[in-house]
């Protein structure tokens, strides 16, 4: 099934949470997705008949240094040997994004790493706490507008 398909399906079945299909992207075709609505476009994507994507193979986040964060789930169909790019882009103001750890287990640590490292709140994520800092570091390190502190617990950091 081709890319195209796939965003005529989704946008067919959820209308306005389909935001933008990009089938001209420089690696791969990506679909934008609004990010209140990514559990159910996710369950829609494991479940239905033909397309049943079954392997989230990683899930990142990106800085786009415009005022806003994105996640990027990179799925694939184990059965039908097609894949699939999903974006969904939040405010750094508020970055909240559905949880799709109930969708795919293997997003629970990869969410865990985007809230660490970026900021962004899965919502509805069993266990969303840090993952690589110290419960107590201040800032999210892959921000670009991130200041690295001078001190932690009376140590200087080394920058």
């Amino acid at each position: 099934m081709t890319s195209q398909e796939i965003y005529d399906r989704l946008k067919g079945k959820f209308g306005d949470a389909i935001l933008e299909f990009k089938a001209d992207a420089v690696v791969d075709p990506f679909i934008t997705v609004a990010p209140g609505r990514m559990k159910e476009i996710g369950l829609y994507l494991r479940e239905e008949s033909g397309l049943e994507f079954d392997y989230l193979m990683c899930l990142s986040s990106v800085d786009s240094n415009d005022g806003n964060l994105a996640v990027v789930y990179h799925l694939n169909s184990l059965k039908h040997g097609h894949k699939l790019t999903i974006k969904v882009k939040v405010s750094r103001d508020s970055p909240v994004v559905q949880s799709v750890e109930g969708v795919w287990k293997s997003a629970n640590w990869h969410e865990r790493e985007a809230f660490d490292m970026m900021g962004i709140r899965f919502e509805g994520h069993p266990d969303l706490r840090r993952i690589l800092c110290p419960d107590d570091w201040e800032g999210h390190p892959l921000r670009k507008d991130y200041k690295v502190q001078e001190f932690y617990h009376g140590m200087k950091v080394p920058y």
